[in-house]
């Protein structure tokens, strides 16, 4: 029986522990995430680790809710240390779940910490963590300099002031903070926050925007200040890709009655939203940067807590759209105009794993990898989403040409998310070694783990 989290976590055969000593070397791209700029700016220590681990991490908040515990101990009023120890509570409960191997790594990794978090523990761990903090080394810009960070994106709304970020820009960091263009906001158009929104935009660009004509104008205006702060990926959250062709007289009739306060039926939403998504890819294209879509969520399920609590706190599930012949026509549409970006698909439902991963190669042209079959996301990352994503993918692509992962995470203690994904690959490609299903090639398979932890990805978004 091997111990816990030990040096051979997830390396099942003596090649998956060679990589792993390649894959360790390797820097940390982390090209999508939700850290904040202001916070990587502001530099300030966490008060304790309650506030480092607790302080906006849905996913444990979720988990917590599944334990019995108290909403005062999850996102309410409750002290520092009652938080924690509520959390601590719940560990024992979480065999399997990745947040279990996540929390102890992140103790090993940033406190030096080897024992095991439960209830009984959770005192002198309490103790010993916020001594550590006390003694410095956590604050954000510390905490990503250890983590070996070369780069990060962060996700960035395109009315966004990017003073932050220009602020960043000048400081003499070890890494990069770059941001990424998100326009949600513009692409939900029947949402409640549309109308203040455009508001803002308004203030960003400093024109009104009366129209359609008026909105993509901002919007690529926004897009050029990006550029400029070194911006080289757009991101896109979508339940579903749309794909309803309208014409340009359409597209301004449904934003005019937007600006009436007028409702929107369904079809006027998909042909808004694709009309402007394609207006938005042609940019991207132009520009060189990639074009994320995150294809799933089904967000917001819980009214009566969404009232009392707000968003991304851990009210999202799975959803279940048709996704296959609308995602192709889109991607079709810019391909024939050649005006298709570099893409990466992230699907949630595990039942589109294939859909996306095979969608993917019917786009294939421009350089290698130029669509990418993402990483596994929100709730597919895990040992099992991990590995069914690199199988789909080694199954119906090019694994070599993967951009590895991302932490998709608000925290500065999540960097060994990317430990733990290659770990995963490293014992995945090994298996495939040692079954004499790949030849045991020492220096091909480093050099595939080069290139899928860090070099993939640097060359794919410009780094490199």
């Amino acid at each position: 029986m091997q111990s816990f989290l030990n040096d051979d976590f997830l390396l099942g055969t003596n090649r998956a522990k060679k990589m792993f000593q390649t894959a360790q070397r390797q820097p940390i791209f982390d090209w999508h995430c939700h850290l904040s700029p202001q916070e990587i700016y502001e530099n300030q220590p966490p008060d304790d680790i309650a506030q480092l681990w607790l302080g906006g991490d849905h996913y444990k908040w979720r988990a917590m809710r599944s334990c019995g515990v108290a909403e005062a101990n999850i996102t309410g009023g409750a002290a520092g240390e009652e938080k924690f120890r509520a959390w601590a509570a719940c560990l024992p409960k979480l065999i399997g779940n990745p947040l279990y191997h996540w929390t102890h790594l992140e103790l090993r990794r940033f406190f030096g910490i080897e024992g095991v978090l439960n209830e009984r523990s959770a005192g002198e761990i309490w103790r010993e963590a916020n001594a550590k903090i006390r003694g410095g080394g956590f604050a954000p810009r510390e905490l990503i300099a250890a983590s070996r960070v070369a780069a990060l994106c962060t996700t960035d709304d395109p009315a966004d002031s990017l003073d932050y970020h220009r602020l960043l820009a000048k400081e003499r960091l070890p890494f990069r903070v770059l941001p990424a263009f998100r326009p949600d906001k513009a692409l939900h158009i029947a949402a409640d926050g549309f109308l203040p929104w455009l508001k803002q935009l308004e203030q960003a660009v400093g024109h009104p925007v009366k129209s359609f004509h008026d909105l993509r104008q901002g919007l690529l205006e926004r897009a050029e200040r990006f550029d400029a702060l070194g911006c080289r990926a757009s991101d896109h959250g979508l339940c579903y890709v749309p794909f309803a062709p309208a014409t340009e007289l359409e597209i301004e009739q449904i934003f005019h009655a937007r600006l009436l306060g007028n409702a929107l039926n369904q079809l006027q939403i998909d042909q808004y939203q694709t009309a402007l998504l394609q207006e938005l890819a042609a940019e991207y294209h132009r520009r060189g940067w990639a074009m994320e879509l995150h294809i799933g969520p089904m967000r917001n399920n819980n009214t009566r807590l969404l009232r009392q609590i707000g968003p991304d706190a851990g009210f999202d599930s799975i959803g279940d759209w048709p996704v296959a012949l609308p995602l192709s026509r889109f991607l079709d549409s810019l391909d024939e105009k050649r005006q298709l970006p570099k893409t990466v698909l992230f699907n949630l439902n595990p039942r589109d794993s294939y859909v996306l991963a095979s969608m993917a190669g019917n786009f294939q042209s421009g350089g290698a990898g130029k669509l990418q079959y993402g990483p596994a996301w929100w709730f597919l990352d895990h040992i099992e989403g991990m590995r069914a994503q690199l199988a789909t993918l080694a199954n119906l692509g090019a694994l070599g040409t993967f951009i590895g992962m991302v932490t998709d995470s608000r925290s500065f203690l999540s960097y060994p998310r990317h430990e733990y994904f290659r770990r995963v690959f490293c014992g995945f490609c090994g298996e495939l070694a040692e079954q004499g299903l790949y030849p045991d090639d020492g220096e091909a398979l480093d050099r595939l783990t080069e290139d899928v932890c860090y070099g993939n990805a640097a060359r794919y978004f410009g780094l490199a």
